[in-house]
């Protein structure tokens, strides 16, 4: 049985292999809508979310399969001090495959190391986001045609943003893959991504504060929110969040084929001017993410469609 905690679970041939088999859903829906009959998902949401657990749960839906779950910890025995390790001993009698979402990193590990049923981290904490990171690729490969030999700016909060740290852990297997990391100095990227897996990979990037500076040279450009729920000072928080606002003239800086993702929800870092332009990628995205998770689902349950 197997579970998926990070995007490094996988091989860059199993993940190729993974949107290949995104890209046939999305072009053939009607061959996979009843793959899934007879088999139910579990969506433990301990944190709140939109995107991600409804995505999960469209996947399931959309293969013909059943949802259950919840979408808050107060909701849930986690109220009454139930353990993770415990909740999934149960689920693993109603279920066949869980997605945990946990603010605490390392929480959808500890479920799956006594689960019966594949467990998938659908975000813990600050650590890692591996759905949104495998939609992440299947949009740039979707939209530019190929995953390497590409200049990626990401801005934004690199700090506390779980889903730039898997984003970079799985870009930089890639060859030809240089980065523009763009933050202010509180938000830069961790010590440990910069040195343990930039550099240690012999990753080309550069660190810069102005936005306006970097999008000239940027094939990609990942836009984050600041998260409020990381910061532990409001003050902060209030000072961070519009240090960065993408808007119509700026983009005019960026390239023509130049384009935009963001893993969402925003806030205001990128104008709703910017919506209609041809290189705002970001609900697009949220599409491809529901086609990933189908694909990963089906994997993971060992699931063959002809």
């Amino acid at each position: 049985m197997r579970h998926c905690m990070s995007p490094l679970d996988f091989s860059v041939e199993e993940i190729d292999q993974l949107l290949d088999l995104a890209t046939d859903i999305e072009h053939n829906p009607e061959k996979y809508s009843h793959s899934c009959e007879g088999k139910k998902i579990a969506t433990l949401f301990y944190e709140p979310s939109t995107r991600t657990r409804l995505s999960f749960e469209t996947a399931m839906l959309n293969l013909g399969g059943k949802v259950l779950g919840f979408s808050s910890a107060s909701s849930s025995s986690a109220s009454k001090g139930e353990s993770v390790s415990d909740t999934i001993r149960v689920i693993s009698c109603f279920a066949d495959i869980a997605a945990i979402r946990h603010p605490k990193e390392g929480a959808p590990y500890v479920a799956s190391l006594v689960s019966k049923i594949p467990v998938i981290n659908a975000g813990d904490g600050g650590h890692q986001h591996p759905t949104q990171t495998l939609t992440d690729l299947m949009t740039i490969r979707s939209i530019k045609g190929r995953l390497n030999n590409m200049t990626i700016g990401i801005c934004g909060d690199l700090k506390f943003g779980r889903t730039v740290h898997s984003l970079i852990a799985a870009l930089v297997r890639y060859t030809g893959i240089r980065f523009v990391l763009i933050s202010p100095e509180e938000l830069r990227i961790p010590d440990y991504v910069r040195d343990d897996v930039l550099r240690k990979n012999n990753v080309p990037f550069k660190e810069v504060i102005r936005l306006e500076d970097a999008l000239p040279e940027l094939d990609v450009l990942y836009m984050t929110r600041v998260q409020k729920e990381r910061f532990f000072n409001e003050d902060d928080y209030i000072r961070m969040k519009d240090f960065y606002i993408l808007d119509r003239a700026k983009l005019q800086l960026a390239k023509p084929d130049c384009a935009v993702l963001h893993p969402l929800p925003r806030v205001n870092e990128i104008s709703v001017d910017v919506d209609n332009d041809p290189r705002a990628c970001y609900f697009r995205q949220v599409q491809y993410g529901v086609y990933v998770r189908m694909a990963l689902i089906l994997t993971l349950l060992g699931v063959k469609v002809c």
